[in-house]
């Protein structure tokens, strides 16, 4: 149900507001569109690389969360390939993309941590520093050459 009250047409402000929260909701959806079409390929990628890693007999560690000031390390369930030399993004076997970083907790020194699968981007880090962001694509090809 929309709240939007009509515009009034005798009133140009109110008709210039109208006109931009329009192209704000085009643009918006633009952007998850791409988002969605990125994910799309990232997971086709994802997907051939875990055939390809099994394969290749490139074993799974056991996939760990660090904490964000990277002083601690959690447990999870999950076993696959870590994508960045900082262990903070990984691959389970599955397929499904993580990003394996978590608030410090004393309760998950304990019990451990269970992260949620995320929509993988095509390019890791993407917006960081320089120096910190890798293709996707490229990340994969690390760890199937058995790069660290």
């Amino acid at each position: 149900m929309s709240t939007e009250q009509p515009v009034d047409p005798t009133d140009p402000a109110a008709q210039w507001r109208a006109q931009r929260r329009e192209a704000a909701a085009a643009h918006a959806a633009a952007l998850a569109g791409r988002q969605r079409a990125e994910s799309t390929r990232a997971r086709a990628l994802i997907a051939q690389f875990v055939a390809d890693a099994r394969a290749g007999s490139v074993a799974p560690v056991r996939l760990h969360v660090r904490s964000y000031d990277g002083r601690a390390r959690y447990r999870t369930p999950l076993e696959g390939w870590y994508l960045r030399r900082d262990e903070t993004v990984g691959v389970d076997t599955a397929g499904e993309f993580y990003v394996l970083t978590a608030p410090p907790s004393l309760v998950a020194r304990f019990r451990g941590v269970r992260p949620e699968p995320q929509d993988p981007p095509l390019v890791i880090g993407a917006g960081g520093k320089d120096g910190e962001s890798i293709d996707l694509p490229d990340a994969l090809a690390r760890v199937l050459a058995g790069g660290d």
